[in-house]
């Protein structure tokens, strides 16, 4: 199988890594890619949302498997112009894709679905967000309609902040707070069968206790010990398979990667928001643990034939991501500053490996950064203390100047 991935950070490199290792992808491509995903797949330069340039692409490469993993080019058509061509791509279109473009559609879809989820108002106008910010109370929960790369929601007790935020955005949504622990669950999709990955934790806050700005995601891990053991299918239940029925009623059936952001709230399980690609920094260590090889299921996915994958295989062990950031990330990142000791962490260790997001090879031929969240430092243990150990002797291997990243991922449930 030839396979042609799009995108060019650390769930395209986590991808790439994983497709790399299954014996059925005889070739692996990736574009753009970056400093990382040039070890395992050969790299073409395309604009990730002109869908004609990214199908012209995979026409020429003839690849039997496109893998879209950003929201943008989803959220763009590009699946949608890849299909156009005959080509399997694994991927939602883009009006399935509305589910993470517009906040406000994904509620209408759950209100349709009977999907537990906050109450929430959508506002255009400062009259309405006064009256939702009133309706609501502190702590305030402010979400941009459309895609913000992972930054566009405000959780704050202060009104001003609040209101600040609401009024910068175009349209927003403004949400009742959700008490309790955050989840993140994947499902594969062919619009009609659903397959549930295993349930992750992501750290969106920049700094150590959840302090800071919210950013992207400062690391993950898998499993979650504390959850209950039968979350995976109320969620499935509740949440996943009604979600993927209602799109195909309305005639927009979702294929590819369902992202379910959940609440383990003191009234049950509540969907804080859909995405429709896989989730970074999640990705990483979902797919650390995933024991199955990943070309056949994404294909099945992309063909309407995931009825005839069997129950995916998963290891025992735990998974832990952390991530580096450059200096001043969220705000404007630095960039452009050499990245060493990344050769101490072999990319062939079975155990710890590094995941590329933003890098480039300079002039000189160094890797340096290129964007805000740089390096994911990935490990896998018997148990979470032991994923977390080699995780963060990976991280303490490399130095990036200015850099910063947490000391505290997967800390409290490795400790139990």
């Amino acid at each position: 199988m030839k396979v042609l991935v799009i995108g060019g950070g650390a769930r395209e490199h986590a991808l790439c890594r994983a497709l790399s290792l299954d014996p059925d992808v005889t070739s692996l491509h990736c574009a753009p890619g970056n400093a990382g995903i040039a070890e395992v797949a050969e790299q073409h330069p395309v604009d990730v949302l002109d869908g004609e340039a990214v199908a012209d692409l995979a026409a020429r490469l003839a690849a039997d498997l496109v893998v879209v993993g950003p929201e943008a080019p989803l959220v763009a058509g590009v699946a949608d112009a890849v299909r156009a061509r005959g080509i399997p791509c694994f991927g939602p279109s883009r009006e399935a894709a509305r589910l993470e473009g517009s906040k406000a559609f994904a509620k209408d879809v759950m209100a349709a679905a009977g999907v537990p989820t906050a109450r929430s108002y959508v506002c255009t106008t400062r009259e309405e967000i006064d009256r939702a910010l009133d309706a609501f109370g502190a702590p305030y929960v402010v979400k941009d309609d459309g895609l913000a790369a992972g930054k566009g929601v405000v959780v704050t007790e202060d009104p001003a902040t609040a209101r600040e935020h609401a009024l910068a955005c175009d349209r927003v949504v403004i949400e009742e707070f959700l008490d309790g622990p955050e989840v993140s669950l994947f499902a594969i999709t062919d619009g009609t069968t659903v397959l549930p990955l295993q349930p992750a934790q992501d750290f969106k806050r920049a700094y150590d206790a959840d302090q800071g700005p919210n950013t992207g995601g400062m690391g993950a891990y898998s499993p979650l010990p504390w959850a209950d053991a039968k979350l995976v299918d109320e969620v499935m239940s509740t949440v996943l398979q009604p979600t993927v029925d209602e799109l195909r009623r309305r005639g927009t059936p979702f294929a590819g990667l369902l992202y379910a952001g959940l609440a383990i709230t003191s009234r049950g399980v509540r969907v804080i928001e859909f995405n429709a690609r896989f989730g970074d920094p999640e990705t990483q260590v979902v797919l650390a643990r995933l024991k199955t090889p990943l070309a056949s299921v994404l294909l099945n996915a992309a063909t309407g034939r995931l009825d005839e994958e069997p129950p995916l295989r998963w290891s025992d062990g735990a998974a832990v991501t952390v991530v580096i950031a450059s200096h001043n990330y969220p705000a404007t990142p630095r960039t452009g500053d050499p990245i060493e000791g990344l050769e101490a962490v072999p990319s062939n260790d079975p155990h710890t490996y590094v995941l590329h997001a933003g890098t480039k090879c300079d002039a000189e031929g160094r890797v340096v950064s290129a964007g805000g969240r740089v390096l994911s430092v990935t490990a896998t243990g018997t148990d979470l203390a032991k994923a977390r150990e080699r995780a963060y002797a990976g991280v303490d291997l490399i130095h990036l100047d200015g850099s910063h990243h947490r000391r505290d991922i997967a800390k409290a449930a490795a400790e139990g």
